[in-house]
C-alpha cells in the first residue's frame, strides 16, 4: 500500500535571487565545500573533465570518478577507454557502471538516459564499489545547461517546479548531489580547460539537433546572447524567484495536507480555494504516491471533488498511471497494477 511505500525524501538548495549568478570556474570551486571523499560524475566531455581536474587538484587523494557507460552509441566504448586513461594519468580512482539506457515507447530518450545515469551513480556510491564510501557526488552541469532547462520548461508550459530549473544541491537516497558549476558559463569552462591542456572527448550526439536541448543550444542561446547579453544572469535570477515561490507553495501544501489528513478528507478539500486545492492535490500525489497529474486530469479531479455533495456520489478518475477514487469521506489514489487500493 502507498502509505507503507518508502517515500523519496529530497532536500534542495537553490540560488537565491540576491546571489551573483555568473562566476569563473576558480571562483565556483572556491565556494564548493562538499563532504569528503567526493565522487565526480565523469563522462569524458569538456565540462566533467574540468570539474574532475579542478576537484582532484583541490582535494588530492579524496576524489574519485564515476563513469556511466550508456551503451547508446558506438563511441561509448571509446569514451570509457579515454576516461580510464585520463584518470590513470591523474591518479584518480575510476569506477564504471554499464546501464541499459534505451527508452521505452513514448518515453523521452533524454529522460530515460538521465534516469539510468542517476540510478547508476547511486549504485556506485552505495553498493560498496567505491572505497572509501561516497556520500557526495558532483555533476558538471553549468549555467548554459540551467538556461536550457528553464527554456525547456517554458516550452512545455511547466509550473513553478519546472521554472525553478535545477537546484545547486539536493539530497536523495543518502547521497548529496552537487552542481558546483551551475553559475559558470560553458564558454568559461572551455576557456579554463584550454589553459590546462587537458584532453577530453566530444560526444557526437551533442550536435544532433533532433534533440530539443541541442536545438536550443545551437540556435536559441546565440540569439539570446545578441538580444540580451546578460541573459544567463537574468534568466537564472527569474528561476531563483520561481524557486522561492515554489517553496512557499510547498510549505502551504504541507500545512493543508496535515489539516485534511492522508488520504485527504473530501469535505476539507471542498473548503479550499481552487488554487489552494490544486496546490494540495499536486503535493499529495507527488509526496505520497510519486505521481503527477496532467493539467487536464487535475482540473477534472477538482471538478469532481466539488461535485461530491452527497454520500452516494461516486468519484473514479484516471490520474497518472492510476486512479483517484472516493471511498467514504476520503479521496484515495491507487495503481491497479499494484492490486492494493490505498
Amino acid at each position: 500500500m502507498a502509505a507503507n511505500r518508502r517515500q523519496v525524501r529530497r532536500t534542495v538548495v537553490r540560488l537565491s535571487p540576491n546571489q551573483a549568478v555568473t562566476l569563473s570556474l576558480p571562483q565556483a570551486l572556491a565556494r564548493f565545500a562538499p563532504d569528503l571523499p567526493l565522487a565526480v560524475a565523469y563522462s569524458g566531455g569538456a565540462d566533467s573533465t574540468a570539474l574532475l581536474l579542478a576537484c582532484a587538484r583541490k582535494w588530492p587523494g579524496l576524489v574519485q570518478a564515476f563513469h556511466v557507460h550508456h551503451g547508446l552509441q558506438v563511441a561509448a566504448d571509446h569514451f570509457e577507454q579515454h576516461c580510464r586513461a585520463f584518470c590513470a594519468g591523474l591518479g584518480v580512482p575510476l569506477q564504471v557502471q554499464k546501464v541499459d539506457a534505451r527508452h521505452a515507447s513514448g518515453e523521452s530518450p533524454e529522460a530515460a538516459a538521465r534516469h539510468a545515469r542517476y540510478k547508476a551513480l547511486e549504485a556506485l556510491a552505495l553498493a560498496g564499489q567505491a572505497l572509501p564510501a561516497i556520500s557526495s557526488i558532483a555533476i558538471a552541469q553549468h549555467a548554459d545547461d540551467q538556461i536550457e532547462t528553464l527554456l525547456l520548461a517554458l516550452g512545455r508550459g511547466s509550473g513553478l517546479p519546472g521554472l525553478s530549473a535545477m537546484p545547486h544541491t539536493w539530497r536523495r537516497g543518502g547521497i548529496c548531489y552537487h552542481r558546483p558549476l551551475l553559475q559558470v558559463s560553458a564558454a568559461d569552462i572551455r576557456l579554463w580547460l584550454a589553459g590546462q591542456g587537458a584532453a577530453f572527448v566530444e560526444d557526437p550526439s551533442n550536435s544532433n539537433e533532433r534533440f530539443t536541448r541541442n536545438r536550443i543550444r545551437a540556435r536559441l542561446l546565440p540569439a539570446l546572447q545578441q538580444c540580451f547579453p546578460q541573459f544567463r544572469d537574468t534568466f537564472a535570477r527569474s528561476a531563483a524567484h520561481a524557486a522561492q515561490a515554489q517553496q512557499l507553495l510547498l510549505e502551504l501544501a504541507v500545512q493543508d495536507l496535515a489539516q485534511s489528513g492522508v488520504p485527504p478528507n473530501i469535505c476539507s478539500l471542498q473548503a479550499l480555494s481552487p488554487a489552494r486545492l490544486a496546490n494540495l492535490l499536486r503535493h499529495w500525489l507527488q509526496a505520497t504516491h510519486q505521481v503527477a497529474a496532467s493539467t487536464a486530469q487535475l482540473n477534472e479531479l477538482m471538478r469532481q471533488i466539488s461535485a461530491c455533495q452527497t454520500k452516494g456520489h461516486a468519484l473514479h478518475l484516471k490520474v497518472a498511471n492510476g486512479f483517484c477514487v472516493r471511498r467514504g469521506a476520503l479521496l484515495h489514489w491507487y495503481n491497479p497494477a499494484l492490486l492494493t487500493p490505498t
